[in-house]
């Protein structure tokens, strides 16, 4: 069985950890960006993040590398995935171990650019992803943008 593409928003979706058989589910699906949040070497047996890429350019989509370690999401990791999905046109796929890490790097990116806490909440939760204790930073960050 492959990875799970779980619909976070409108052509955003995040993933467990994918493998290379699942990129020709996400070009099905319109995706013509993948966002890999988890390093190298975290796990045994992890594939690796240029055999990764190698498989998604084959298949025409981009791939974008941005590692969220244990030490957490910081303002470059929110600059490069501003980047990356402002230049893309399609759909993003992002993954990690378990999707969680994309997802909250995603709901940052968002409170960052003004967006609501309680509907990047409400994307999360319907989801199946709890960022509730969160709340607060979300709010946070979308006042700094006011």
């Amino acid at each position: 069985m492959g990875a799970r593409f779980i619909p976070i928003a409108e052509k955003f979706f995040v993933s467990p950890q994918i493998s290379e058989k699942d990129i020709a589910e996400a070009k099905a699906r319109g995706v013509t960006l993948i966002i890999n949040n988890r390093p190298d070497g975290e796990a045994p047996f992890q594939p690796k993040t240029a055999e990764l890429k190698a498989a998604a350019e084959a298949a025409g989509i981009s791939y974008v590398d941005i590692p969220v370690s244990r030490a957490g999401i910081s303002p470059d990791h929110l600059d490069a995935f501003d980047k990356a999905v402002l230049d893309n046109d399609g759909a993003t796929l992002a993954f990690c171990r378990t999707g969680t890490r994309s997802t909250m790097l995603r709901a940052l990116a968002c409170a960052r650019a003004g967006a609501a806490a309680d509907e990047i909440l409400n994307e999360a939760a319907n989801a199946g992803y709890d960022l509730g204790p969160y709340k607060r930073m979300l709010e946070t960050l979308a006042a700094q943008k006011g």
